[in-house]
């Protein structure tokens, strides 16, 4: 059950959810249960924030985005309007990671600099991915439950596998397109076509 909260009037979020009072909620967001949404952080309108998810401080989470149940999403990311990140994903910002420095006194927040993911628009992120920062997740593209993307994403692109490498493309509806041949692709959804050069693909004008 959602309701809307004194400090967020145009948002539904669940009382068991942690909001930050620093937080920039838009209107229409739902926010689900036991979901924490940290200080600065901010989600645009019209988004879904499932149980269990992590939004990190500072973090911007465009218009129309869906976060899935459980979904870790560590700051400085940056997610652009209509963005789909599934179940369990990560998001990283540790390059590399240690609990304590080389004297073995524990790492604090001066002892390292974050590094962030940036996913472009329309692009979608399959359950239990994980993206390890830092790198940018292409708009309109498809990453597939369980890759690990350690390398930058094209705009369509369809990604898979550990480490994550390009095995087509996606159109905006995000079916893979069919190759017509000399580099013209076609969405079987929509019928928009797309033209690949170069290893990048762009919408045939």
């Amino acid at each position: 059950m959602t309701e809307s909260i004194a400090s967020f009037p145009h948002a539904r979020i669940a009382a068991s959810a942690d909001i930050d009072d620093q937080a920039d909620i838009g209107p229409g967001t739902v926010i689900w249960h036991l979901a924490q949404v940290r200080e600065h952080a901010v989600l645009g309108r019209d988004c879904i924030l499932g149980r269990g998810a992590y939004i990190g401080p500072g973090v911007t989470v465009g218009h129309s985005c869906k976060i899935q149940n459980y979904a870790l999403i560590y700051e400085p990311a940056c997610l652009e309007d209509g963005v789909f990140v599934g179940p369990a994903v990560v998001l990283t910002n540790d390059t590399f990671p240690r609990a304590v420095n080389v004297d073995g006194t524990p790492k604090t927040a001066e002892d390292w600099d974050a590094v962030g993911v940036l996913v472009r628009t329309g692009a979608s992120i399959g359950a239990r991915s994980v993206c390890v920062a830092p790198l940018t997740i292409g708009r309109w593209s498809l990453v597939a439950a369980g890759a690990v993307v350690t390398r930058d994403v094209p705009d369509y692109a369809l990604v898979a596998g550990v480490p994550a490498r390009r095995i087509g493309w996606v159109g905006r509806s995000g079916t893979p397109l069919k190759d017509e041949g000399g580099g013209r692709f076609v969405c079987p959804i929509t019928g928009d076509a797309y033209f690949e050069r170069d290893g990048a693909l762009t919408e045939e004008q």
